[in-house]
């Protein structure tokens, strides 16, 4: 994922005393690539997670023990994931128009049928 060029990338693991760490560059590089291979794998790992919860809370069977580990793996998961989504969040563009009042929303409204088909 390549940033704007003079923007700080928020890598997807912490420095010593668990600081943020940050990537200056262009996103072209070394440690750009592991940065986008190490989110790749941890957002992966949160999806087999996800399963692995669900079977274990479908089985309605389980020790106080499996489930203080399973909110400790999801918890780091969802720590993962959210780290992930700041760092492109912060790389995406910035909108180009300034004034939100002035974009025009009547082609995105719903009539009054649809709205209530959807509640």
């Amino acid at each position: 994922m390549v940033s704007p060029v003079g923007q700080l990338r928020l890598l997807p693991w912490a420095g010593p005393q668990g600081k943020p760490c940050y990537l200056a560059g262009e996103g072209t590089g070394y440690l750009s690539r592991l940065a986008d291979n190490m989110e790749s794998a941890q957002i992966g790992l949160a999806g087999e997670l996800i399963q692995e919860a669900r079977r274990v809370l479908d089985g309605r069977q389980w020790t106080q023990g499996e489930l203080h580990l399973l909110t400790v793996h999801l918890t780091e998961a969802l720590a993962n994931v959210h780290r992930i989504a700041v760092s492109r969040g912060e790389r995406l563009p910035s909108p180009a128009y300034e004034d939100l009042d002035a974009i025009d929303y009547e082609d995105d409204e719903l009539d009054a049928s649809q709205t209530t088909q959807r509640a």
